[in-house]
């Protein structure tokens, strides 16, 4: 089973307004980015300004905001801004992907080309020439300045700004890649990864015959979701001890193969499935239904700050 790195966005305009369960079935919000600054109480449609009906892909969200891909176009949105803006810069061609990186924002795509647009600068400019691979699925840059490079041969690391490169990990895909106090976690074909080493050695921490689907930061310690063969869902779990023991929070949540997203704001968990956004304020032990689903698709959710944005997609890999 394959997971493209990320999704396929079909974005189009409408008018800011907020958005409640009530209004889930409401035809205009479908394929859209909606926006919380409440705890998911209310969402906004914030795709006014965006190009209609036309595929994106790639997205992500930090300390300054949302950023995704579409149209040979970069879009972003500051996370404090109270009416939908967007300001965007030409996106280079032939780059599907984009990630954050620490002198700026990395364009990528899965045939292993990259370019980086530095902050301040115009224009972008090649980077990792010499990277030994395609199918590429992920970048990632710790704090300390190391590069992971995620493709379908598992993880290569550089310690010198990509001038060389080591396989650090094998055995299958390797995709998203967090970092919290020294410990690095990521989703693999083989499960979820973890090395304490920085990234020179990486043991599997949650495998259950099927893959890891997502990872993420929480405060204190780490999410997880993986895929089990067994029960032929996904399970939701997290630690709080680097990643040496996990424990489930799904009990919860229905059922389901199709879990997409788990984050964490202020002191609540966040879901996106198939049956639509879910809140849990007590560390998972229950959930409560925010946002029904829409026109069958699930949320890929993300975190700037307090401010939560959710993309509806297809169901799937």
């Amino acid at each position: 089973m394959k997971i493209h790195n990320l999704v396929f966005l079909f974005l189009l305009q409408f008018p800011l307004s907020p958005i409640t369960a009530q209004d889930s079935t409401r035809s205009e919000i479908v394929n859209t980015v909606l926006k919380s600054t409440d705890g998911g109480q209310t969402w906004q449609d914030i795709s006014e300004g965006l190009p209609g009906n036309v595929q994106g892909e790639g997205f992500f969200a930090n300390d300054k905001g949302f950023y995704l891909c579409a149209d040979k176009e970069i879009y972003h949105s500051k996370s404090n801004f109270s009416t939908a803006s967007w300001k965007k810069e030409v996106f280079p061609a032939a780059h599907s992907s984009i990630t954050a990186g620490k002198n700026g924002i990395v364009a990528y795509n899965y045939t292993g080309q990259f370019l980086q647009k530095t902050n301040g600068a115009s224009e972008w400019s090649s980077i990792y020439t010499n990277f030994p691979e395609k199918e590429v699925r992920t970048v990632f840059e710790t704090d300390g300045g190391t590069v992971f490079i995620g493709c379908d041969k598992g993880l290569f690391r550089s310690t010198n700004n990509g001038q060389t490169w080591k396989q650090v990990q094998a055995g299958g895909w390797a995709m998203k890649i967090v970092e919290s106090n020294g410990v690095l976690m990521a989703t693999s074909q083989l499960g979820i990864i973890r090395s304490t080493d920085g990234g020179e050695n990486w043991d599997v921490v949650i495998s259950e015959g099927g893959v890891g689907i997502a990872v993420e930061r929480i405060k204190g310690g780490f999410a997880a979701i993986t895929y089990n063969t067994t029960s032929e869902t996904r399970r939701v779990r997290t630690s709080y001890d680097g990643g040496k023991t996990w424990q489930p929070i799904d009990a919860g949540l229905p059922a389901s193969s199709f879990i997409t997203s788990i984050v964490q704001v202020g002191e609540s968990f966040f879901c996106g499935h198939p049956s639509g956004i879910f809140r849990s304020s007590d560390q998972g032990k229950t959930w409560e239904l925010l946002l029904p689903s829409i026109k069958n698709k699930v949320f890929i959710l993300a975190v700037s700050g307090n401010v939560i944005y959710a993309i509806p997609r297809n169901e799937g890999c």
